[in-house]
């Protein structure tokens, strides 16, 4: 059983003020008042942080950082150590979204700690589950798998409807990557099931992303995308920029996956646009890993697409995110081989030319 999401990163006056579905330009604008306004330290950390969240969610890198950091300075000055770990986390994730993963992680394992100690039982679940997603981000599967069921098994002890959809969201990623579509299919369905009931528009979005990707893979290619144009209209009335630009990567893989490569490039340079406007590192290489494969199945250069998967391939390694450098290293695989079978083509035909012409000769 859950009840109706809510979002505890609001807090104060900011908590009643705003809801889970609050559109993020909305946030930012009522944080800035609140921030404003405050007359005491504790004010000031819980108004930062919601600026944090709206700047970190509209793309908006610097104001973000500089946002959370003055939450934490703040929660220290009011020795909240509670507040302390919000901060914390709100950084750990900002850190994570910049492609800045052992940054990430330092900060979330120090939001778990203050949090622990200061028994805040929201503000350690969500370190604990930003810890945990940063794992899986980073393909380490066997040191966060257990942690992803641990999250779950809290989220529904305690009836939270977000921490049940993120955490089942992530073991359905999980199961996706090991090949386990069905198992994925089901979880993400049940994702988009609690996210509706609960009334979570971002996990509705999120998960509909999921459930679409896995049909693609099955072939199920008109009914993805029908999936991903509704998820983009939540993106868009809640100002979810990041989503947003992970749903139109989506839509470009599940166009390539269908051999629509013309429209896929098409899309993939859009996200690439977002993730860059944003300056989101893993979604920027992944969206330059699709246009690479779009435009080798379009007739590029050989030698022109080696070099940029190369070039990604240390991107990959550099930032830490081993699943999507394997993906690269199997396309190169997947060209090496097509190369073979075209050389050898080429060889026997001319074998057999020559064989023509020495018979009649």
């Amino acid at each position: 059983m859950h009840g109706k999401a809510f979002a505890p990163e609001y807090q104060g006056e900011l908590g009643s003020a705003l809801g889970v579905n609050s559109s993020y330009e909305e946030v930012h604008a009522a944080a800035g008042r609140a921030l404003s306004h405050a007359d005491t330290a504790l004010e000031r950390a819980r108004a930062a942080l919601a600026l944090a969240e709206a700047g970190r969610r509209l793309g908006r890198v610097d104001e973000a950082r500089a946002a959370w950091r003055e939450s934490y300075r703040s929660a220290r000055a009011a020795g909240d150590a509670g507040a302390m770990a919000w901060a914390l986390w709100s950084g750990g994730t900002l850190a994570r979204q910049c492609g800045q993963l052992r940054l990430a992680r330092r900060l979330l394992a120090w939001g778990v700690t203050l949090a622990a100690d200061s028994g805040d039982r929201l503000a350690h679940g969500y370190a604990l589950a930003g810890l945990a997603e940063t794992g899986r981000i980073q393909g380490d599967y066997a040191a966060v798998a257990a942690l992803h069921e641990q999250l779950l098994e809290q989220g529904r002890a305690h009836g939270e409807a977000r921490h049940m959809v993120w955490a089942m969201s992530g073991i359905a990623q999980m199961r996706r990557n090991a090949g386990d579509h069905a198992e994925a299919l089901e979880l993400f369905t049940e994702c988009v099931r609690i996210a509706t009931d609960a009334q979570d528009a971002r996990g509705r979005a999120w998960s509909l992303r999921g459930v679409a990707d896995v049909l693609s893979l099955r072939g199920e290619t008109e009914r993805a995308l029908e999936l991903l144009s509704e998820a983009e209209v939540i993106c868009r009335a809640m100002d979810l920029a990041s989503a947003l630009a992970y749903n139109h990567k989506m839509r470009g893989n599940v166009l390539y996956r269908d051999g629509s490569y013309g429209e896929a490039r098409e899309t993939y340079a859009i996200a690439l646009e977002e993730f860059r406007a944003m300056r989101e590192p893993r979604g920027i290489a992944l969206s330059r890993l699709g246009l690479v494969k779009s435009r080798a199945r379009l007739g590029r250069d050989r030698a022109e697409t080696l070099a940029e998967l190369a070039d990604l391939e240390r991107d990959f390694t550099r930032i830490g995110l081993r699943q999507a450098r394997e993906m690269a290293v199997a396309f190169r695989s997947e060209i090496d081989a097509e190369a073979g079978t075209d050389a050898g083509t080429e060889a026997s035909a001319e074998g057999r030319a020559e064989l023509s012409s020495a018979t009649r000769r």
